[in-house]
C-alpha cells in the first residue's frame, strides 16, 4: 500500500474533486495540492471546511496550460496526480462540444506529458512509489439493455460528445501507460450525487426546483436507468485505488443503486414532502418533456472487482444517501442560493 505525502488534485474545486479533497485531507491527512480553472460549475466554497489546514494548497491554472503546469510540478514534487477536471454536462456537450474536447481531450493529455517529464526525472522509491490515477465514467461503454453490466473490459461505445471526450482520454492514458510505461490507474464511475453537486445536474435541480414549487422536468418517459454513487464513498474509492491499486489497471466504480430518472424524481419529492411538507404533494410538479439527442437508456456498474481486489463497497443505500443530500441541501442555502439566483438572472427568471 502506497502513502503519498502530497498529491495534485485537478478539478477539485469541482463536486466529486472536492469530495476527494475533504476525504484526503480530513480523513488521511495527506497534503493536496488543488488545481483548477474555476469555470462555471467549479466553486471554492466547495473545499470551505479544508481551505485553512495547512495540508491544503491552491493553485488557480488551467490543465491546458502547459508551463503552468511544469511550474506546479516543481514547486510541489508531488507523490500523485488525481486528474478530475473535466467537463461533464451531457447536455452542454451536444450545444458546445469545442470545450469538451479542448479540456478533457487536449487538456488530459497536456497532463500526461507533464507527468512524464517529471516522473523520468524522479529516482528511487519516489520513482517507483509516483502514480497518475486517471478518473473516468461509465457512459464511455455506450448503452446497456434491460440486462447486463459494464465491466472493466467492456467494449467502449461512447455516444455524446461527452463520452466520447472521456473515452478518448481514456485511451490517452492508457497510451502513455503502454508507450512509456508511465505508472497509471484508471476508474470508470456511476452517476454521482450528494452534498455540492451543481445546481444543474437532476438531483439538486429537482430538489430546489421542488422547493420553489417549480416544475421538475423528466426527459422522455423518465425510464432511463442510471446506477447512483454517493459522492463521499466514490471518494474513498479513490483513495483505495490509488494507494493499492496495481499499476496498469482499471477498476469500476458503481453505487449497485439502479434507479429509473422518474423513481429518482419521485423519492426526491416524497423526501420534501415528509421534511418540509407544504400542502400539495410535490410530485403533482413533475414535467415530462422532450427527450435530448442521444440519450443512452441504461447504464449499470459490475463493481466485483473492486470489491474483491480491494475490499471496497458504498456504505450508502440509495435511500440514505439521497436522504442526506436532500438534508444537506435543506440546509445548505448559503451554498447553493448565489448559484440559483445567477441561474434564474441568466434565464430572465426571479426567484419564486
Amino acid at each position: 500500500m502506497l502513502s503519498p505525502k502530497l498529491i495534485l488534485v485537478t478539478g477539485g474545486a469541482g463536486f466529486i474533486g472536492s469530495a476527494f479533497i475533504r476525504y484526503v485531507v480530513g480523513e488521511k491527512g495527506c497534503a493536496v495540492v488543488n488545481i483548477d480553472k474555476l469555470t462555471y460549475a467549479a466553486n471554492p466554497e466547495n473545499v470551505k471546511s479544508v481551505k485553512d489546514s495547512p495540508l491544503y494548497h491552491f493553485e488557480k491554472a488551467d490543465i491546458c496550460d502547459r508551463s503552468a503546469i511544469d511550474a506546479i510540478f516543481a514547486k510541489y514534487q508531488p507523490d500523485a496526480i488525481v486528474h478530475l477536471a473535466a467537463e461533464s454536462h451531457v447536455d452542454r456537450s451536444i450545444d458546445g462540444p469545442d470545450a469538451f474536447i479542448q479540456t478533457n481531450v487536449v487538456g488530459t493529455g497536456v497532463l500526461l506529458s507533464a507527468a512524464r517529464d517529471y516522473w523520468q526525472g524522479l529516482n528511487g522509491q519516489k520513482k517507483a512509489d509516483f502514480r497518475f490515477h486517471h478518473v473516468s465514467t461509465d457512459e464511455v461503454f455506450g448503452s446497456l439493455g434491460e440486462e447486463g453490466f459494464f465491466t472493466e473490459t467492456t467494449p467502449y461505445a461512447p455516444r455524446s460528445p461527452y463520452s466520447a471526450s472521456k473515452a478518448s482520454s481514456d485511451h490517452l492514458v492508457d497510451a502513455w501507460h503502454h508507450t512509456y510505461g508511465l505508472p497509471v490507474v484508471l476508474t470508470n464511475c456511476s452517476n454521482n450525487y450528494g452534498p455540492f453537486h451543481f445546481p444543474e445536474k437532476l438531483i439538486p435541480l429537482v430538489i430546489l426546483n421542488a422547493l420553489e414549487r417549480r416544475p421538475l422536468p423528466v426527459y422522455g418517459k423518465g425510464d432511463n436507468v442510471r446506477d447512483w454513487l454517493f459522492v463521499e464513498d466514490h471518494a474513498s474509492a479513490l483513495w483505495e485505488v490509488l494507494t493499492r491499486g496495481p499499476v496498469g489497471e482499471r477498476f469500476n466504480i458503481g453505487g449497485n443503486n439502479e434507479k429509473t430518472n422518474l423513481e429518482v424524481v419521485e423519492r426526491i419529492c416524497d423526501i420534501l414532502d415528509s421534511l418540509r411538507p407544504d400542502g400539495t404533494p410535490r410530485r403533482d410538479l413533475i414535467t415530462f418533456v422532450k427527450d435530448r439527442p442521444g440519450h443512452d437508456h441504461r447504464y449499470a456498474i459490475d463493481a466485483t472487482k473492486i470489491r474483491t481486489d480491494l475490499g471496497w463497497e458504498p456504505k450508502e443505500s440509495f435511500e440514505t444517501g439521497l436522504e442526506k443530500t436532500v438534508r444537506w441541501y435543506l440546509d445548505n442555502e448559503w451554498w447553493w442560493g448565489p448559484l440559483r439566483e445567477e441561474a434564474h438572472k441568466r434565464r430572465g427568471e426571479g426567484k419564486k
